[in-house]
């Protein structure tokens, strides 16, 4: 019987994930004025990051669906953790 492998990054219940680039990065921080270790953290090990060259330190967009504000957009630190 041969196993069938899930493909995580395709779930349903993945939100959208998004590497941001330097100046990107850069606008998110200032419009909302905190540094980078304010962000809350996500590993790099993390499933949904499956496909994305992460480094730590790196920025994550993550975007999902919202009853109220359609689409909602929350930041993530990359951390080898």
């Amino acid at each position: 019987m041969v196993k069938k492998q899930i493909q995580i990054e395709n779930h349903v219940l993945i939100f959208k994930h998004e590497k941001l680039n330097e100046k990107s990065c850069e606008v998110i921080l200032n419009k909302y004025n905190i540094s980078v270790s304010q962000l809350p953290k996500i590993f790099k090990k993390d499933p949904a990051l499956k496909g994305f060259e992460v480094k730590s330190g790196d920025v994550i967009e993550i975007e999902r669906n919202s009853p109220t504000a359609n689409k909602a957009k929350f930041y993530r630190v990359v951390t080898d953790g």
